[in-house]
C-alpha cells in the first residue's frame, strides 16, 4: 500500500509514541551505580504550544506521551526572551543582569569563585556532554564539558559511569519559520492568531509553519527517547524537556512579555528516583509552582545531593535541597542583536508588570533578524498604510513607561491595566517587588553597555577614572563603584515622561557620575521636542561630555530636535563616535544604532563611514563586532526613502 506523507507521519508518530510510553513503564537493567543519569532535551523558540498544554492546534504526540508519564510545570520563565542570556541563567544559576551578561551575544568574565554547573557534576564523576549549542555569554576559564560538539553523546562514557547529557535541536528555531514546507497537520486558515497580531495571510502562514516546526521537533524528541530506551537506560534517567525561551514569532521572541518568556517544562523521574521528585509529583500531573531558568542549575546540584552555593541566585525545586517555592518570576530585555533597549518584567501567578526604561523606542524598530519573516514585513506595511488598529498597531508605536496585564483574562497581553483604578494595588505590589529584585541582585544594566565594560576595569572610587580589570559582577557588587539606588532612581524619573522631573533632569548634568548624566540625557530624549526645548542648553553641553556614552543620547536629541545646522553637526559627531577601532565596538554600536534610526538624514554619513572596519579586539566577534558590521554603509534600512 502506498502511503502519502500525511499518513506516513501519522503512523510513524503513533508508533514512536507507543514505544516511548512503553519505555516509561517497563524499563531495563539499571546502571552499575545509584546516581541518576540526567538527560536534557532542549527545543528552541517555542512557548507551551503543545497538546499536553491544552493546545488543540498543536500536533505533538511524542511530547504528549512523555507528559502522560512525566510532571508538567505550567509556570516557567526563561528569564530572557532570547537564547544567549537565557543560557547564561541556565549555566550559572545567576541572573544575567547581575553578571552584565544581559545583552544578546555578548561576553563577560566570571569572578573566580563562580563555576558553571557541569564543573560540579564532573567532580561527582558524571560524564557531561553537550550536543551542541553553547552560547552562554560568559568566558569559560577551563573546559566545562567532557565533550561539546555534534558528536557528543552519553554512549561515549566509561562503562557504568553516570551521565548528564544535553541535546539541542534547531528544528523549531524562529529562523526556520521563514521556510515554506508541506503542512500535513496545520491548515493556515485555522491557525490561532493572538490579539496582538493582525489576522493576515502572512501571519496565518507563519503561525502554521511555527506549529509545523514544533511537530518536526516533536519527532526528534521521540527519537531521543526511543534511543534512551534501546540503550536500556529509560528507568535510570531523569528526563527534562524544555525550550530555551518563548515563541519565535515576532512580538514573542526578544520581548519581555509572558509570550517571550513562558516555556514548557516536563520532567520524568523514574520510580527508583522518585524520592528526588517534589512531594506533589505524580505521573501525568502538573504544578503551577513558578520556576525560572535561574533555578535549573541549583536543582541539578540538589538532585546529586549537593547544596547549591550561596552565590547561586536560583532556588532548587527538586532533590534533598529543594527550596521554598518562589512567588515571582523575573524577566528582562537588553540589547537584542543590533538594537538597544532596556525592559524589566515580573509576574506572579496571574499578573505581569513591565517597566520600559527606554519608552521612546518602539518594539517594532527594525531588526534584521525579525524582518526575515514575511509576517513582520507585512505587519509593518499595513501599519504604514494605516490599515491597522490597536492592539496590533501598538508594536509600531512608542511604549508606555509601565504595563500591567491580567494573564488570566488577557493571555495575549493587549489590555494595559496600569491606569485602572481597580488594579493600583496589584501594580504597586509588582512595581515594588521588581525594584527590590533589581537592587538585591545588583542589576548591572543601568549602565550603557560601553560604560559597563569600561567601568568594570576600575576597582577604586571613582571607578570610571581607573583601569584595573575587575569583572562586571565584582564592579556591580560594590556600592561605591556602582551606586545603583541613585542610578536607578534617575532612570525611573527619566523613563516616566513626567514634566515634573525636568528640573531634576537638568540639574543631573552636574553630577560627577556619568551614569546619572546618561540617564538625564536619555530622559530629555524620551520627552521629545518639548523636553529638548526645556533643556536645550544642558543637552548641548552634554553633547561634549567627557563620557562618550553620555554624548550619544545628547547628540541624538540634537539631531532630532535642533535647528538644521546644529542637527547636521550632531550627526557628524555621531559618525566620529561610530568607529570601533577608536572608541570600542560597544560605543560604536550605540552610536551606529542612533545613526541608522535617524533614517535618510544619516545617509550623508556614508563617506565618513565607508572606510570603517568593525574590529575591536576587546569585544567578542559574535557580540559587538558582528552587529556593528550590520549597520555599516551598504546595509540599508528598508524604511529609508
Amino acid at each position: 500500500m502506498q502511503l502519502n506523507r500525511r499518513d506516513f507521519m501519522k503512523r510513524a508518530s503513533a508508533g514512536a509514541a507507543g514505544v516511548m510510553a512503553a519505555s516509561m513503564t517497563a524499563g531495563r537493567a539499571s546502571a552499575s551505580n545509584d546516581k541518576p543519569n540526567i538527560l536534557w532535551l532542549t527545543a528552541e523558540d517555542i512557548g507551551p504550544h503543545l497538546g499536553c498544554y491544552g493546545d488543540s492546534y498543536a500536533h505533538s504526540p511524542h511530547i504528549d506521551a512523555l507528559a502522560e508519564r512525566a510532571f508538567r510545570y505550567d509556570l516557567v520563565w526563561s528569564d530572557a526572551p532570547v537564547c544567549s542570556p537565557a543560557r547564561t541563567a541556565l549555566i550559572t544559576g545567576v541572573y544575567p543582569t547581575t553578571l552584565g551578561a544581559h545583552n544578546h551575544r555578548s561576553m563577560v568574565g566570571l569572578p573566580e569563585h563562580m563555576r558553571l554547573y557541569p564543573e560540579f557534576l564532573r567532580e561527582q564523576g558524571y560524564y557531561c556532554t553537550n550536543n551542541a549549542k553553547e552560547d552562554y555569554n560568559v568566558h569559560q576559564r577551563q573546559p566545562v564539558w567532557d565533550e561539546s560538539s555534534v558528536d557528543a553523546h552519553y554512549r561515549n562514557r566509561d562503562e557504568g559511569q553516570p551521565f548528564f547529557a544535553v541535546f539541542n535541536t534547531h528544528e523549531s528555531h524562529g529562523g526556520e519559520i521563514k521556510n515554506r514546507t508541506e503542512l500535513p497537520y496545520h491548515d493556515p486558515a485555522e491557525a490561532p492568531i493572538p490579539a496582538h497580531h493582525p489576522t493576515t495571510p502572512a501571519f496565518q502562514r507563519d503561525w502554521a509553519q511555527y506549529y509545523h516546526n514544533i511537530s518536526l521537533m516533536d519527532e526528534w524528541v521521540g527519537e531521543k527517547l526511543a534511543e534512551l530506551e534501546e540503550a536500556g537506560l529509560a528507568e535510570d534517567t531523569i528526563v527534562f524537556f524544555y525550550s530555551d525561551h518563548g515563541g519565535g514569532m515576532p512580538r514573542h521572541k526578544q520581548l519581555a512579555y509572558n509570550s517571550g518568556l513562558h516555556v514548557p517544562l516536563l520532567i520524568y523521574v523514574p520510580e527508583k528516583y522518585r524520592h528526588l521528585a517534589p512531594a506533589e509529583y505524580e505521573p501525568g500531573g502538573s504544578t503551577d509552582r513558578p520556576v525560572g531558568f535561574v533555578d535549573m542549575a541549583p536543582t541539578l546540584l540538589s538532585l546529586l545531593g549537593l547544596e547549591p552555593p550561596d552565590w547561586m541566585q536560583g532556588r532548587a525545586f527538586m532533590g534533598p535541597h529543594e527550596a521554598a517555592p518562589r512567588e515571582y518570576l523575573f524577566g528582562f530585555r537588553g540589547r537584542m542583536d543590533e538594537r538597544q533597549d532596556m525592559v524589566r518584567s515580573v509576574r506572579n501567578k496571574r499578573y505581569i508588570y513591565i517597566r520600559n526604561y527606554m519608552p521612546h523606542l518602539k518594539h517594532g524598530h527594525f531588526s534584521k533578524y525579525m524582518y526575515g519573516l514575511e509576517s513582520t514585513r507585512e505587519w509593518r506595511r499595513r501599519y504604514e498604510a494605516g490599515l491597522l488598529e490597536s492592539p496590533p498597531a501598538k508594536v509600531w508605536e512608542p511604549k508606555p513607561p509601565e504595563e500591567l496585564y491580567d494573564l488570566e483574562d488577557d493571555p495575549d497581553e493587549v489590555n494595559n491595566l496600569i491606569d485602572s483604578p481597580d488594579q493600583q494595588a496589584v501594580a504597586q505590589e509588582l512595581r515594588e517587588v521588581l525594584r527590590e529584585h533589581m537592587l538585591t541582585t545588583r542589576d548591572a544594566a543601568f549602565l550603557p553597555e560601553s560604560e559597563m565594560h569600561r567601568r568594570a576595569k576600575g576597582t577604586t572610587t571613582p571607578a570610571w577614572e581607573t583601569e584595573s580589570g575587575a569583572t562586571i559582577y565584582e564592579m556591580a557588587q560594590d556600592p561605591e563603584q556602582y551606586p545603583l539606588e541613585r542610578i536607578l532612581g534617575m532612570a525611573e524619573r527619566a523613563a516616566s515622561r513626567s514634566e515634573d522631573a525636568l528640573p531634576e533632569l537638568r540639574a543631573a548634568f552636574d553630577e560627577p557620575d556619568p551614569a546619572i548624566r546618561y540617564w538625564a540625557a536619555l530622559g530629555i530624549l524620551v520627552r521629545g521636542a518639548a523636553g529638548f526645548e526645556a533643556a536645550e542648553a544642558a543637552i548641548s553641553e552634554a553633547a561634549g561630555d567627557d563620557s562618550l556614552s553620555v554624548r550619544v543620547p545628547a547628540l541624538e536629541a540634537i539631531s532630532r530636535y535642533a535647528v538644521q545646522a546644529d542637527a547636521d553637526a550632531a550627526v557628524d559627531a555621531l559618525g566620529e563616535l561610530a568607529r570601533p577601532a577608536e572608541n570600542g565596538a560597544y560605543l560604536a554600536m550605540e552610536a551606529l544604532t542612533v545613526i541608522e534610526a535617524l533614517g535618510w538624514i544619516a545617509q550623508r554619513l556614508d563617506p565618513l563611514l565607508s572606510d570603517m572596519e568593525p574590529e575591536d579586539p576587546d569585544a567578542p566577534w559574535r557580540g559587538a563586532n558582528e552587529f556593528v558590521a550590520r549597520l555599516l554603509p551598504g546595509y540599508v534600512h528598508p524604511g529609508w526613502p
